[in-house]
């Protein structure tokens, strides 16, 4: 069993050959392949963001990173697979004390699925709790998880309770056991096929008021740099997987060409192409700037964390980074999948899957280009954070 990060890392790096040989499997499945979730709880991948006090290697956060884009180098679904498992501690922990320490009373190796950021559900006030009925996209991992939540807005007599802000209703995050969850068979999608991002549904489901919480205000259960940072960390990891899924379209690129494939009507190998080879070298240039954007983003957000300085700027600059990491590796991708030719087409090729899958996690709230809007207000002067449109 992992005792650092560091084996963690070494550990999914040494799963790679098996995730990329089996992706087409997961595609088929529309799942991640349960054993192999259980080898990336054995690499320690789950547990790598946990408390020590309840068994995990609560790392720190930058080489997590490390952790999601060496699993999304191999495939774009076990990159997403990993992000998702690997960041629960951060997610569990905005839940009463009670309830965390209920989730990992049988081990660090806690998994959840869900959508929290969009209340698409409806809790209605009762005694010690709320009756909650709602129906939630993008559950990703949820046949995996033993942890399912859902964020709804909350009702009293049936109509949504005022929040804080004028016109804004009081939104909760639920959180049940995902045995409590019905699992609807809805992932039929173009990319990230592998993830299992079915719907999930509670209906008229009571949920005690401990397993209820604040996304967005409300404070962490736990203590240190790493759980007050939910906020600032997320668009991070999803520019990881982001950033692996470019690497893995560059190995494959590279794979194609070194094997000494010629175009049609090409004079001269792909290899020995000096187009080809400017090509190359501009996508490896375009890598190495989104790699080296990320690690000093995530290096200063972690250093401001330690000192206990974590404020609304590293969450814009989280946003600013994300959403121009996944904009750059969008651009390798699909500039792999051209430089490929017509072979790239085909299903047993991984640039077309490459592809789809990144388009695919482009489509996340965190990384759309619109947040760019709200970065912009924030060097203006006239808003003080970026927030999700």
């Amino acid at each position: 069993m992992a005792a650092t990060v560091e084996d963690v890392i070494e550990g999914v790096k040494a799963l790679g050959p098996e995730i990329r040989a089996r992706a087409g499997e997961a595609e088929a499945a529309r799942a991640f392949p349960r054993d192999l979730v259980d080898k990336l709880k054995a690499a320690g991948v789950f547990r790598a963001l946990a408390p020590k006090s309840h068994g995990g290697l609560e790392a720190e956060f930058p080489p997590i990173l490390e952790v999601v884009a060496e699993a999304a180098r191999a495939d774009g679904s076990a990159g997403w697979t990993v992000m998702i498992g690997a960041a629960t501690p951060l997610l569990l922990a905005k839940m009463p004390r009670e309830t965390f320490d209920r989730a990992y009373a049988e081990g660090p190796d806690v998994i959840q699925a869900g959508l929290a950021g969009a209340p698409v559900g409806r809790a209605e006030r009762v005694e010690g709790g709320y009756r909650v009925t709602g129906r939630w996209p993008f559950s990703s991992g949820c046949q995996h998880a033993d942890w399912i939540i859902g964020a709804a807005i909350v009702t009293e007599g049936g109509e949504p309770a005022p929040g804080p802000a004028p016109g804004a209703p009081v939104v909760r995050v639920v959180a049940l056991p995902a045995a409590e969850w019905t699992i609807e068979d809805t992932w039929h999608v173009a990319g990230l096929k592998g993830t299992g991002s079915h719907h999930t549904r509670l209906d008229d489901v009571f949920v005690p008021d401990a397993q209820a919480f604040d996304l967005f205000t409300g404070p962490p259960c736990l203590e240190g740099p790493l759980y007050g940072g939910l906020g600032a960390w997320t668009p991070l990891l999803h520019a990881a997987f982001a950033v692996g899924v470019a690497r893995g379209a560059l190995d494959d690129l590279v794979a194609q060409a070194g094997g000494g494939r010629r175009q049609l009507f090409a004079r001269t190998a792909m290899k020995d192409s000096p187009l080809f080879q400017y090509e190359l070298g501009e996508l490896d240039a375009d890598l190495a700037a989104a790699e080296a954007l990320l690690a000093r983003t995530a290096e200063a957000g972690w250093a401001a964390a330690v000192k206990g300085e974590l404020g609304p700027s590293a969450a814009n600059d989280g946003f600013r980074a994300g959403v121009w990491i996944t904009q750059a590796c969008l651009k390798i991708c699909s500039t792999a999948f051209n430089l490929g030719g017509g072979a790239a087409l085909y299903d047993a090729s991984p640039l077309q899957r490459r592809m789809r899958d990144l388009n695919a996690g482009a489509q996340h709230a965190v990384v759309q280009k619109q947040n760019y809007q709200g970065v912009g207000a924030v060097r203006l002067g006239v808003a003080q954070t970026v927030i999700m449109r």
